[in-house]
């Protein structure tokens, strides 16, 4: 596979990962601000709101973690085979 090939691959898969993400958080918004205006509508007097937010911003959190932490760019796979390929090339 040429460089240029695997540099378009590389692109594409990042910019999957970020399209996920964002569609993601979208529908955490709008499901929640759903949830929020049923809460306070229908029993204001207790905020169970709370705990489908926060249950699922952790989950919004780990994957912002995954897709931009600094392990997003190249994979612990990655990683190994190009060790393994420096290892045989030399």
């Amino acid at each position: 596979m040429a460089k240029t090939e695997k540099n378009y691959d590389l692109a594409k898969e990042r910019v999957e990962k970020k399209m996920g993400f964002v569609i993601h958080s979208g529908v955490y918004v709008v499901v929640n601000a759903g949830l929020i205006a049923l809460n306070l509508t229908r029993s204001p007097d207790k905020y169970w709101f709370i705990w489908p937010l926060c249950g699922w911003g952790i989950g919004i959190v780990f994957h912002a973690i995954k897709v931009f932490g600094p392990s997003s760019t190249t994979s612990l796979k990655e990683k190994m085979i190009e060790k393994e390929q420096a290892k045989l090339n030399h």
